[in-house]
């Protein structure tokens, strides 16, 4: 009797650990704090368990159809069903979502749910401008909303994580992955980082419970952007200085901003993978900045520190992985292969294992997903939201607001309302596809409003188009390499016709939409293919042109700025592309974008920005060639950060500081008057710059530490007040400490970096 009742026992604790139902699930208990529901799931968790809540698979089957049958399909489906998948990516809309999600849910033995993640870069199926284009409208709230459109479509699909935003600060527009980011400026690129943290995730951690918000992921970690020679996935060799106070202020405001996932970066920094690199992702994301997220590799990111020459098998990357500080593998099948093996080997601590994982379950209660794990798959909503129209007009008011102004020298904009013959040139200008750039992967082919259908919105002009040439030679994908036309002239004649008998031309060039991006490296930034040639052929018939420009990043065009006397920079604007093109180039709306980017004279500058160094011989003081200069051009920009024009004209005055010596931690006060001078109601990006003139590390000529969006009638004056706190004045060292030191400080305050009213102030 007493062995029977032993017997009975033993049955019945088996029965509560490895058949649990929901009414036996301690964590399930919505009553209890994340961090006691977590204590409670995790001893309940075999070691391959925990490790399969670190791993990450690409989808892999049609989830709606039978079961994979053979091959790595099928060991991934089981490794599904085993629980040894804690998240899965690219698998997207409410059915797929909810089937594989069922599966995690319903068939394994705790129920963990899956982080369905996605690359939502800059929209899901309604896009908006890539984020370069973004950054150039300086809109923090618009920038903030465009995110809050994308994760609310996306999280209407079933996804529930996104891999952006990409905050890597880049100076080399050879690296086609500019297009994903905001540009040079790390001051800028925090405040651009923080927007779209808070657009995706909400303004709290909390708000990630609402059905609407996605967790967002800030990467790639760290200093991808400085990449030698701009060539994708190559090692970064930098400064201390330049680590401290241009690559790492936007993570860490991203942090600071509540940002739940990291993504490491593919490239060496001091020699260590980043995937590898405990130095950024113990000592300082989870140590200095205490970020209680989780960290995922890049694409395979774990694996190709062996081809790095860093790890030496299989194993021995997985192992310094973990230890690193990466969290999740995404895509290179070691974690859940070797992981468990090594911490029985005593090659990895246990305790390492529970950390990551403790952060990945972290993320997924805060999502809401152990309270409801089909939160996000509602057919209903999915059809309701997904290209509704008002998405559509939020992704229009964000490309309206992305677009800069270059060069109006003829007033040829805005365009007239009728009585004009426009000629519209360029294979760009019909085309539907490119505009929504490369990181489009959920959106339809050929959904975007072309510049030619946004033109034809205006009908009281004469509007003719003609292609001039082809663009491309061969159809471009995601996944091939572009290749263009650079023979087949045939369509120039009847472009030289259009043009001649027209009083204005609208010329539509640039790059493809899949020429910029991940893989998408240039060592000639100049209009690819035929197109400057073609341009030169039409400017021989008609000078009246307006080039709108349309593309993913800097481009080199010194015989457009000299000859062409309208240049608007257009990038790849999404959805409604050609609506904010023709919105603007008829005057509704007034340009009022600055670029975020340095453009270049030539490639031979890249790469160029606006903070540099003086050097010690910045300037040529003994008529000689011994300074600091190219002997073939300039060795200014040929447009440069922060610049760019409006219909109306902007003066500044009165310049003020409210003192002229401040004490250390003094707040300094800066004040200038903005008048609207022109004929239009514009908005004007107002912009500050500093510069420590001595210090214990030399300091960059120009840094941005303070701008303002503001809206100004015509004829209409506002005086816009800055406030300088430690936090703008100092600067990092080379062990990575915060000093604000005294000194004197010249401010510059105006519509560009190149060019505004000067002041300066000191700090004793």
């Amino acid at each position: 009797m007493k062995n029977k009742k032993v017997l009975i026992i033993g049955v019945f604790a088996l029965f509560i650990v490895g058949n649990m139902n929901a009414q036996n699930k301690p964590y399930l208990d919505k009553n209890k704090t994340v961090e006691e529901r977590i204590n409670l799931l995790l001893p309940l968790m075999t070691l391959e368990e925990k490790v399969g809540q670190m791993n990450q698979y690409n989808g892999f089957w049609d989830v709606t159809g039978p079961a994979p049958k053979g091959g790595t399909a099928e060991l991934k489906y089981e490794h599904l069903r085993k629980g040894w998948v804690g998240s899965m990516l690219t698998v997207r809309g409410v059915k797929e979502v909810r089937a594989v999600q069922k599966i995690a849910v319903e068939e394994t033995r705790l129920g963990i749910p899956l982080i369905i993640g996605f690359d939502v870069i800059h929209g899901y199926k309604t896009l908006s401008p890539i984020p370069l284009a973004e950054a150039a409208s300086w809109d923090l709230e618009a920038i903030k909303k465009s995110a809050a459109i994308a994760a609310d479509e996306a999280s209407a699909s079933g996804i529930n994580w996104t891999f952006g935003p990409n905050v890597d600060v880049a100076n080399d527009a050879r690296w086609g992955r500019v297009m994903e980011g905001a540009g040079e400026d790390p001051y800028l690129g925090s405040k651009v980082a923080i927007a779209r943290v808070k657009g995706f995730q909400g303004e709290t951690i909390a708000d990630l419970a609402k059905v609407n918000t996605i967790a967002a992921c800030a990467k790639h970690f760290a200093a991808y952007g400085y990449v030698e020679a701009g060539l994708e996935y190559n090692i970064v060799d930098l400064s201390n200085s330049k680590l401290y106070n241009s690559v790492l202020p936007p993570f860490e405001a991203a942090v600071q901003a509540g940002v739940r996932t990291f993504m490491n970066s593919f490239n060496t920094l001091n020699g260590v993978p980043a995937t590898g690199n405990a130095f950024l992702q113990r000592d300082i994301l989870k140590g200095k900045w205490k970020f209680d997220g989780f960290v995922v590799s890049d694409y395979a990111s774990v694996r190709e520190m062996i081809a790095h020459g860093y790890a030496k098998d299989e194993a021995d990357a997985t192992a310094k992985a973990a230890i690193a500080g990466s969290d999740m593998d995404m895509e290179s099948y070691l974690y859940v292969a070797k992981l468990a093996g090594l911490v029985k080997e005593g090659k990895v601590k246990e305790s390492v294992i529970d950390d990551a994982v403790r952060r990945i379950l972290r993320v997924k209660f805060e999502l809401g997903l152990f309270d409801d794990p089909y939160r996000y798959c509602d057919e209903k909503r999915e059809k309701a939201t997904v290209g509704n129209k008002a998405n559509n007009d939020g992704v229009l008011d964000m490309a309206k607001k992305s677009i800069v102004l270059l060069k109006n020298d003829k007033d040829l904009l805005p365009l007239k309302k009728s009585g004009q013959k426009i000629a519209l040139i360029g294979a760009l200008a019909n085309d539907k596809n490119s505009p929504l750039g490369s990181w489009r992967i959920a959106a339809d082919d050929n959904t975007a409003v072309s510049v030619l259908e946004g033109l034809q919105q205006y009908k009281d002009n004469q509007l003719v188009f003609e292609k001039g040439a082809d663009l491309l030679s061969q159809k471009a994908t995601f996944l091939t390499e572009t290749v263009f036309n650079t023979t087949d002239k045939s369509g120039f004649e009847a472009a030289k016709t259009a043009a001649k008998n027209a009083d204005v031309v609208v010329m539509v060039l640039g790059e493809y939409g899949f020429q910029s991006g991940e893989g998408r490296s240039r060592t000639d930034l100049n209009l690819p293919g035929i197109q400057q040639e073609l341009l030169e052929e039409i400017y021989k018939v008609n000078p009246n042109i307006v080039l709108v420009l349309n593309n993913g990043r800097p481009l080199s065009i010194p015989w457009a700025a000299e000859h062409v006397p309208a240049i608007v920079e257009a990038w790849q604007l999404g959805t409604q592309t050609g609506n904010a093109v023709a919105q603007v180039l008829y005057g509704d709306y007034n340009p009022s974008g600055k670029l975020p980017m340095s453009f270049p004279r030539n490639v031979g500058q890249v790469p160029i920005y606006y903070n540099k160094y003086s050097t010690g011989r910045p300037v040529d003081s003994d008529k000689n060639v011994f300074w600091s200069h190219y002997m073939d051009v300039e060795k200014t920009p040929q447009f440069p950060f922060g610049f760019g024009l409006s219909y109306t004209k902007f003066d500044y005055k009165n310049l003020k500081v409210n003192k002229a010596s401040f004490a250390k931690g003094e707040n300094v006060q800066v004040s200038v008057e903005v008048t609207n001078s022109g004929n239009y109601d514009g908005k004007e990006v107002v912009q500050l710059y500093i510069h420590d003139e001595f210090a214990s590390i030399v300091r960059p000529i120009k840094e941005l530490k303070g701008f303002e969006l503001v809206n100004l009638k015509k004829g209409e004056t506002k005086t816009v007040t800055f406030t300088l706190t430690e936090k703008e004045l100092g600067f990092y060292n080379n062990e990575g400490n915060y000093l604000v030191e005294p000194g004197t400080f010249k401010i510059l305050v105006g519509g560009s970096s190149d060019k505004g009213l000067e002041g300066s102030f000191e700090i004793k």
